[in-house]
């Protein structure tokens, strides 16, 4: 591996373009391993990489998270939650804070441990927070389809899975931010295929790899992205082809489309975005947690000082907010992006303050 990386750099190195390129890396799994590599630091000066909005921890917004806890505050009922989520601030409190409190809210590894937890104890309500890009929407749809059909009536989803390419067409209509490339996420595209991403090339000519997540993957991936660049044929092409093909994992694709339909939603930092996220179909409304408990008006705010909308967005790098690494740390977190195990600010905390 390391001859390739050699290999690779040495041809970015020789292929390099005479101007400053910004490489938006989609992924917050990329931008872990670019970080944990040191990948940035044997780049050529003119590759200038950006992370993006692809961490679904991050993206979440403050009214999401202080819904969540208007519901548990207000409900009798049994909270399920990937890990980095519990972390999260809301306005006012925090999952983790309303654990601590006495509320039932449990870290789950999987959906499935939350619906084997509902069969089993038919007096509780219980709710998954279904987060996640289209890497996890299929087995939430799983979940959803088996709790209808074998009426389990006392499960419920909380659902904030949100949509990857609307994001990106969205981030290069945004005059604020110059985009060159982007380095596609690996996961996500081994559901939905590379053809979701050909409106990129085609409409608004621009390079765009799906990439692997090994560091010879994204070196490979960059060169090829560079490639594309200096050659001034933009497409889609796929590195990570032992994993990705153009069309998916139809299955998993119909599965969605079986239980949830497009819908607008808000991501932090970077607005409503329409089409963008998913909410259950007619068929499956009763399982809908914000339908069953319904809480009164929700006054949102960010953290004051908190620059995690422009982090997501690509405008400033991490070290470039006033909070980061005093006010704001992994213990003592301000924004989701230093909470999250895929955040921006959390990559660079633990790996690159002292490069």
């Amino acid at each position: 591996m390391k001859k390739e990386i050699n290999d690779f750099t040495r041809s970015l190195m020789n292929n390099r373009p005479s101007e400053q390129i910004n490489i938006m890396e989609v992924c917050g799994t990329h931008t872990m391993a670019i970080s944990r590599n040191g990948l940035r630091q044997i780049l050529p000066d003119q590759i200038n990489l950006i992370s993006g909005p692809g961490c679904p921890v991050c993206v979440t917004s403050s009214k999401d998270i202080d819904w969540m806890i208007e519901i548990i505050m207000n409900y009798p009922a049994t909270l399920f939650t990937f890990g980095d989520m519990i972390r999260v601030p809301g306005s006012i409190s925090s999952l983790q804070f309303e654990k601590a409190s006495g509320k039932d809210i449990r870290i789950c590894y999987s959906p499935l441990n939350a619906l084997d937890f509902a069969k089993n104890n038919p007096e509780r309500n219980v709710i998954f927070i279904a987060i996640g890009f289209e890497t996890t929407i299929p087995l939430t749809s799983v979940i959803v389809k088996r709790a209808y059909e074998e009426n389990i009536n006392n499960f419920y989803i909380f659902n904030i899975h949100k949509l990857v390419p609307p994001a990106l067409e969205l981030l290069l209509l945004d005059k604020e931010i110059k985009i060159d490339g982007f380095l596609c996420p690996g996961h996500v595209s081994a559901i939905i295929g590379s053809l979701p991403y050909e409106f990129i090339a085609a409409r608004h000519k621009i390079p765009c790899v799906i990439s692997g997540f090994e560091p010879a993957d994204i070196m490979e991936s960059l060169d090829m992205l560079v490639r594309q660049y200096n050659s001034k044929k933009p497409a889609v092409e796929i590195q990570y082809r032992r994993v990705v093909t153009s069309s998916g994992n139809p299955t998993a694709v119909s599965m969605i489309d079986e239980i949830f339909e497009p819908c607008d939603s808000y991501w932090r930092g970077i607005g409503n975005l329409p089409g963008s996220g998913l909410k259950l179909r007619e068929e499956y409304k009763g399982l809908d947690a914000m339908k069953k408990f319904p809480v009164g008006p929700i006054n949102s705010k960010e953290p004051p000082g908190c620059q995690c909308g422009s982090v997501l967005k690509g405008i400033i790098k991490p070290f470039e907010c006033k909070l980061f690494a005093k006010a704001c740390r992994p213990e003592n977190p301000i924004g989701p992006c230093m909470v999250s195990s895929e955040g921006s600010c959390a990559a660079y905390y633990k790996y690159e303050r002292s490069r």
